[in-house]
């Protein structure tokens, strides 16, 4: 495998592909990320208020920043963040995401720089927010690929991730029912390459960045998808480099 492509799993950048056309529709194939996504927006507003305190009701906290998205799917995180003033580049293993993340990008008239392009291969730097959401357990190399984003983040930058963790209690809602009745495309996962919240934050530790904030991501019947203390299932993660 060459260093271009050497976070990238060309399996799972294919079958993420096959997603492509219907990755916008809510009660589609990725109806399970359309659910999770107001959450993950909570959390990086939230974590955005904190790293750089401001107007806290404001609605673009973003505006004269850049961020990088990274596994961007067809944007379904990229347009909230281009919607919070951010200038948006978005990257994709899958160019058939990407081709459909600039078409819906285009209907909203929101300027977003997609490009199928491996994070380890692209020349820019000094994000200020670099996100990545639902990736590192699909990568082929997960320290390379964090070592990469770290590479990409500006020195008084923020890092956010969302992942599942690997216990027993993921394994059963995310592939025994996730992947069988719950709206999750089957093959998606691979519960061996699922991260603990300790192995996640060693390979950011080995990167030179340090964890500021993690929180559980739970189910609940109720409500849907919330933060909680309970992170058995899927967590979130704040990050920057070490001071």
């Amino acid at each position: 495998m060459t260093r271009e492509t050497a976070t990238i799993d060309p399996k799972e950048a294919a079958h993420f592909g096959t997603m492509a056309a219907d990755w916008w529709n809510p009660h589609g194939s990725s109806a399970m990320l359309h659910k999770l996504n107001p959450v993950r927006l909570r959390y990086i507003r939230a974590a955005i208020d904190r790293h750089w305190p401001g107007d806290a009701q404001g609605f673009r906290p973003l505006t004269g920043r850049r961020a990088l998205d990274v596994g961007c799917g067809a944007g379904l995180l990229a347009e909230p963040l281009a919607r919070l003033g951010a200038t948006v580049t978005g990257l994709d293993a899958a160019p058939e995401n990407i081709a459909a993340a600039h078409a819906h990008a285009q209907g909203q008239r929101l300027a977003i720089d997609y490009r199928a392009t491996p994070v380890e291969d692209m020349a820019d730097s000094g994000f200020d927010l670099v996100t990545s959401m639902e990736v590192i357990e699909h990568v082929a190399d997960p320290a390379a690929f964090i070592a990469a984003l770290a590479a990409k983040l500006a020195p008084d930058g923020l890092m956010i991730f969302s992942t599942p963790n690997r216990t027993p209690l993921s394994r059963l809602a995310m592939i025994t029912i996730g992947e069988s009745i719950g709206g999750i495309p089957k093959g998606t996962h691979d519960w061996h390459k699922f991260i603990t919240p300790d192995e996640l934050t060693a390979l950011l530790d080995q990167a030179g960045l340090e964890v500021t904030d993690s929180i559980g991501l739970s189910f609940d019947p109720t409500r849907g998808f919330t933060l909680s203390a309970n992170d058995a299932i899927n967590y979130l993660l704040t990050a920057r480099h070490k001071v």
